[in-house]
């Protein structure tokens, strides 16, 4: 059963589970995902954005064709708040930062993305030290723009892979942890039917 942290007449806020796709992948074997497990509560639910298949963490699922309209605009015009935790490797040498570095896919050894200053997108993430973990240290990530894997190949430009990053960490830090240390935590946006405010947390789980 997939968490259900809120849901009206317009949207639906579920907590994803680490390692399980946002929409269904190629295969019959890649079906599952959690659009499919929150339909079988909400059969209208429709997808707005996603969360990489190794992060956990929230997401917000439209339950109207209008509602999945003004939603997507909201994500497109960042309209939105995003807030994420990691454990990273080792300890930056200062509290906190910013990492713009522009992105593409590596398209030969796709899904992976890279930094690319002639033909990458730009992106944008602001990171800061909230604490100290036994596998590294914990941060706050937010992001200004949603690249594809774009926290995870942030930290891994900067020195400090997330912990258990199986793309993009080294193999100590791989198998430091069964899974990726990353949590979609914080989600605000304003409300597709009335505009206001709304703001959901999902605690952090590592």
């Amino acid at each position: 059963m997939i968490e259900i942290i809120y849901a009206d007449d317009a949207l639906v806020i579920a907590n994803k589970p680490w390692d399980m796709l946002s929409v269904p992948g190629r295969g019959e074997d890649k079906q599952d995902c959690l659009w499919r497990r929150v339909q079988q509560q909400f059969p209208t639910a429709r997808i707005v954005h996603r969360l990489d298949y190794a992060t956990s963490g929230l997401m917000v699922l439209a339950l109207t064709l209008e509602a999945q309209r003004q939603l997507s605009r909201a994500f497109q015009e960042r309209q939105t708040q995003k807030r994420y935790q990691a454990i990273i490797a080792g300890t930056p040498g200062q509290r906190c930062g910013r990492v713009e570095l522009p992105l593409r896919c590596d398209w030969e050894r796709r899904p992976l993305q890279i930094v690319d200053h002639e033909q990458g997108k730009a992106a944008l993430t602001h990171w800061q030290i909230t604490g100290e973990h036994e596998l590294g240290t914990r941060i706050e990530l937010t992001p200004v723009t949603g690249r594809s894997h774009q926290l995870r190949v942030h930290m891994q430009a900067i020195g400090h892979p997330i912990v258990g990053d199986r793309f993009y960490a080294d193999e100590r830090s791989q198998a430091a942890s069964e899974r990726l240390l990353l949590h979609a935590e914080q989600l605000a946006f304003p409300h597709p039917e009335n505009g206001k405010e709304c703001s959901f947390q999902a605690p952090c789980p590592f």
